[in-house]
């Protein structure tokens, strides 16, 4: 990377890491709770997607600091962590958003669903010029999600309290829903936990394939 690339870069990552982790602390309420196990904000995506962002700039930062290079398996990784908080951007922005109306706009939804994604968006498309991640990457983004499905899945059947008396993260997650699993209802969730699930994650792959086309079309231009 050139030297505006290198600060821009650095600047970017130092967004997505305070923004992240202001957010966060602003959720929880009261910071030292996160990391007592004292509030259940850790067990959103949205801060699991927030803190896994942040450490992978932070390690980008100490390396642009050292003057070191990445190599291409952190891009991998740096793509599938980019991957997961835009899908924590676009679910807040296009689903969760219109339901809790004006309750949706405060200052750690703001930081957490709208800042990190888009810094850290710009961040990967100026520093994954520099990589050679393969279209058969794209289907490890579904891992984090896949992960979080199954996580969610079992606090539901484990009966464990996302919020105070809600045995589910997300409206799109709840099992227990009129539309259950396969179903479909004229309100919210409109259909089955199954059909979420599958449409968010083929919105993934889809991503993440244009992600890559669009690295492609840069690095000809910068090539050219």
């Amino acid at each position: 990377m050139n030297k505006k690339e290198k600060w821009l870069s650095g600047i970017l990552k130092c967004i997505v890491i305070v923004s992240a982790f202001t957010g966060i602390l602003l959720s929880a309420g009261a910071g030292r709770r996160v990391f007592m196990g004292g509030s259940r904000v850790l067990m959103y995506f949205t801060i699991q997607s927030n803190i896994a962002i942040a450490l992978i700039c932070l390690y980008g930062a100490i390396l642009l600091a050292k003057g070191g290079r990445a190599g291409n398996g952190w891009y991998v990784i740096k793509f599938v962590g980019t991957i997961a908080i835009t899908l924590t951007g676009a679910v807040f922005t296009f689903i969760l958003a219109p339901v809790l109306g004006k309750y949706a706009w405060n200052l750690q939804n703001v930081l957490t669903h709208v800042v990190v994604p888009v810094a850290a968006v710009v961040d990967f498309f100026v520093t994954g010029v520099y990589s050679s991640i393969k279209k058969s990457s794209v289907p490890l983004v579904t891992l984090p999600p896949l992960a979080y499905v199954i996580y969610a899945g079992i606090g539901y059947i484990a009966g464990w309290e996302f919020s105070p008396g809600v045995h589910y993260p997300y409206f799109f997650l709840n099992w227990g829903s009129p539309a259950g699993a396969f179903g479909f209802t004229k309100e919210l969730p409109y259909m089955g936990c199954v059909w979420w699930i599958l449409f968010l994650f083929l919105m993934l792959i889809l991503t993440g394939y244009v992600y890559l086309v669009i690295l492609d079309v840069r690095k000809k231009r910068l090539s050219s």
